[in-house]
Order: structure tokens, then C-alpha cells, then sequence
């Protein structure tokens, strides 16, 4: 989910009515998913704004640990002009549209910086999700995303949920490697939904990561299965945003849109916190 990726999306984009045909539907086995084996070891639900511009000592920072905006909207600070504040349901995120044609948005992290002396919320396995309204329109880029820890050779991502508003009818879900500079890895599943679905109400997007198998669910019942891959085998932080663009025009976009997210939880299975209570994060 860095500025390359809109790179990556704009050759993408124009792709999209061909696979449409691929990988949309869910599987005749799906599973739903069970978590009495499970422990919560992450609670969010924004019944307040635990929220800085870099922190230390608060639970999310507004910005990528490694200084890096993408998209088409600059994510700006938390304050009485920023683009966060609380409703009765949660947390919610504004992409609004400045006087000059500029965009602002927000992006929210669970880790303060990459590197020595990082301090947040990072999880090896586990499962990982957030409940959350997602807005349609043109060029928006709503998402949820882990990011691991160690990157002294490549940078593993996971996009739990990445949803183009122009098309309600689909979201995606992607795997990421990164490799200077470059994606070796690149597993996307595209979703279909009911139309606007993912927009008229709140809706759970969860990946639950084994040794073995990374599991994607929607609602609780998954929908793609993949293989685990040694770089997806570390504690990995959280991060949830409300981008603009990945390759689509913003526009004709109106200002402002609005990304709701009610709650971000993160579970553990009790046999990993047996064998190793590092499992459930700092």
C-alpha cells in the first residue's frame, strides 16, 4: 500500500472486466469461523480517540511508520480540522476536498516507526479484523492492512480488505512481498458482493494467519484460502485508511466521503500463547 501500488493499479485498472471473470465467488466449502480456541489480545472500538500525529504513548499514529503517503489524498494530523472524529458508532475517517482541488485524509497505525525503539501493537499469527462502512464513489481506496516487522530483506504485506469505490460491486484481497522496490509476490482475490453491500452497512473483513495457511473471511466466513509464506511468519502491526485514488480518477468524486469504522479487534489462539506468550503482541 505505497505509492508504487497506485503505480501497479493504474496498469491494473485496465484489466478489471477481465477478471472479473476470476477468483469472485466464495468457495462451496466455506468456513465459518470459530474462536472459542481464541483469546482477544487487541480491543479497539473507539469509544475514544487514543490517536497522535507520531505518538509515543498513544495507540495509533495518523501516519505510515516509515513516513510514506499514497494516494491521492495527503493523510494529515489529528485536530479540530483533522480528518478523524468519533460518532455513536466508532471511529470516523473524512476524505475532504480543500478550496485549492487538493485532497486530505486519514490513515491510522498500530506501530510508531519501523526499525529500533518501535513501540504499538504487532502480532505474530493469529486472526485480525475490523468491522467498518466502507464509502463508494470514484477514486475512492478504503483498506485494512497488516504490515510485518522485520524488513531487513523484503517487506511482507497483507491487504485484508481494499475496496475501489467506483465498483461496489467487488473488494479485494492481496498479498504482498516487496522486494526493492518491486512486488514478487503479488496475490490479489476479487470478491464479489451484493451492490453496495459494503457501503449500506457494517460489514467484518478478518484474515486469520497459521504456520500453514493464511485465511481471508468476510462476515466471519472465508472466502480464499493461500499458502503461509516464511515472510508472513512475524509479528505484523495494523494499519486502516481511507486513500483516494490507486489508479482511479478522484475527479468526480464529491467532497466530502466518510470511511466508519466500529471496532478493530486482534485474537490469538490459545495454543500459541501456550507455547509462547510472545504470540499476543507487546
Amino acid at each position: 500500500m505505497t505509492e508504487r501500488r497506485a503505480v501497479l493499479r493504474t496498469c491494473a485498472a485496465l484489466l478489471v472486466a477481465c477478471l472479473s471473470v476470476l477468483a469472485t465467488a466464495r468457495p462451496a466449502t466455506a468456513e465459518k469461523l470459530d474462536l472459542s480456541g481464541y483469546v482477544e489480545t487487541f480491543t479497539e472500538e473507539f469509544k475514544s480517540l487514543d490517536l497522535s500525529a507520531w505518538g509515543p504513548g498513544t495507540r495509533w499514529i495518523a501516519h505510515t511508520p516509515w513516513h510514506g503517503d499514497f494516494g491521492d489524498a495527503t493523510f494529515i494530523d489529528p485536530g479540530p480540522f483533522g480528518p478523524f472524529s468519533l460518532t455513536p458508532d466508532g471511529l470516523r475517517i473524512t476524505a475532504t476536498k480543500l478550496p485549492d482541488g487538493r485532497w486530505t485524509s486519514g490513515l491510522i497505525c498500530s506501530m510508531d516507526r519501523d526499525g529500533p525503539g518501535q513501540k504499538g501493537f504487532a502480532q505474530k499469527y493469529g486472526y485480525f479484523e475490523m468491522r467498518a462502512k466502507l464509502p463508494e464513489g470514484p477514486g475512492t481506496w478504503p483498506a485494512f492492512w497488516l504490515i510485518g516487522i522485520d524488513k531487513a530483506k523484503s517487506s511482507a504485506e497483507i491487504d485484508v480488505v481494499e475496496f475501489y469505490g467506483h465498483d461496489p460491486r467487488f473488494f479485494h484481497a492481496v498479498e504482498h512481498i516487496w522486494v526493492g522496490g518491486r512486488d514478487r509476490y503479488g496475490r490479489d482475490r476479487m470478491m464479489e458482493v451484493t451492490p453496495h453491500l459494503l457501503s449500506a452497512d457494517y460489514n467484518t473483513f478478518g484474515v486469520r494467519i497459521t504456520p500453514d495457511t493464511t485465511t481471508f473471511f468476510l462476515n466471519r466466513e472465508s472466502f480464499w484460502v493461500t499458502p503461509t509464506p516464511p515472510e508472513y511468519k512475524q509479528p505484523m502491526y495494523v494499519l486502516a485508511n481511507l486513500a483516494l485514488g490507486g489508479g482511479w480518477p478522484v475527479k468526480d468524486l464529491h467532497s466530502p466521503a466518510f470511511m466508519d469504522i466500529s471496532a478493530i479487534r486482534v485474537f490469538q489462539s490459545k495454543a500459541a500463547l501456550q507455547s509462547d506468550p510472545d504470540h499476543a503482541g507487546p
